[in-house]
């Protein structure tokens, strides 16, 4: 499971579909970024009130991240049709809300608030356990999305099962993003247009590769 081969697979699916995977990348960070910040704005007063604040109002904070928590599905549509245009699946712009279905929905906000929790209480203990863990669960997303009827708990034990000896690859794989996120930020960030879809093609490729490393160890046992 080599980087450079699960950074070639997200290249060749990204091949001819570049154009889409950029809009989907812009309609999901514009709603789950600009809705939030248009709420927070809204309890703070307005815009002329919220840009004189050096906080806004704890109200404003709440609500804005309430809004930011219901919309998460959101983005886990959006990894979920990378790893079906991984899998060469058809995908539309209607996949990214495919998880407002009642049955996916509450899961996906469940695993958004216990990995975060669970990670923020190992990160209190020191940064490092912390980190280690947020790459334990890093795979919990593309899990439910193969197992829809797991629970959130369970989804994130499967999680930790296929990054059980992989998490130092995909520590490397994170790094390999570095030089590309400097070209980012020197583009005025026009370049994460094609960066962020490029990442994630590459995390979908990255799972997939879990999968069919777990699926062989299996056979062979």
């Amino acid at each position: 499971m080599k980087i450079s081969v699960i950074k070639r697979e997200a290249k060749l699916t990204l091949k001819g579909r570049w154009g889409f995977a950029i809009l989907l990348s812009i309609i999901t960070f514009g709603i789950c970024s600009i809705i939030p910040l248009l709420v927070e704005i809204l309890f703070s007063g307005g815009f002329t009130s919220w840009s004189n604040q050096e906080n806004p109002p704890i109200t404003a904070q709440l609500v804005s991240l309430i809004f930011t928590i219901a919309l998460y599905p959101i983005l886990f549509g959006y990894y979920s049709s990378f790893l079906d245009m991984e899998r060469s699946k058809q995908v539309e712009i209607k996949n990214l809300f495919y998880a407002f279905d009642a049955s996916v929905y509450f899961k996906v906000i469940g695993v958004y608030v216990l990995t975060a929790l669970y990670t923020f209480l190992w990160s209190l203990l020191f940064l490092i356990p912390g980190i280690i863990k947020s790459f334990a669960y890093s795979q919990v997303y593309f899990v439910l999305k193969d197992n829809p009827k797991l629970s959130p708990n369970n989804a994130i034990k499967e999680s930790r099962k296929l990054m059980h000896g992989n998490k130092g690859k995909y520590f490397v794989l994170i790094l390999s993003f570095i030089g590309w996120g400097v070209l980012g930020v020197i583009s005025l960030f026009i370049g994460f247009l094609w960066i962020v879809p490029y990442y994630t093609a590459t995390l979908a490729s990255f799972y997939e590769s879990l999968v069919k490393t777990e699926s062989a160890k299996q056979t062979l046992s």
